[in-house]
């Protein structure tokens, strides 16, 4: 049990953070300096740790909060791709092709 307590505090930790980057981002109106890489890792990161969990029938309440972290990380993707739309078009808007 404290190892699920531990799981899930570490988590936890990580997953406050990504509502807090999407408003920042979402704010910003720019995908500069936002690394989709990094975001690309991370998803993968916590898909690993569902998997993980399903393959070793460690079905608990800490796979939930793998899930909710990962409905944050998918709400940063789309602000992501959002930021990169309005990117171009004011890259658009300032370098119209003749």
């Amino acid at each position: 049990m404290i190892s699920q307590i531990l799981e899930a505090g570490m988590l936890i930790c990580f997953g406050l953070s990504w509502p807090t980057n999407a408003y920042k981002s979402y704010k910003a109106r720019t995908a500069v300096g936002t690394s989709w890489q990094f975001l690309m890792l991370i998803t993968v990161g916590y898909l690993f740790g569902i998997a993980a969990k399903l393959v070793a029938c460690s079905i608990t309440w800490v796979l939930a909060i793998y899930f909710l972290n990962l409905l944050f990380l998918v709400a940063n993707w789309a602000v992501y791709f959002r930021n990169r739309k309005i990117d171009k078009a004011i890259e658009n808007a300032l370098n119209p092709a003749e």
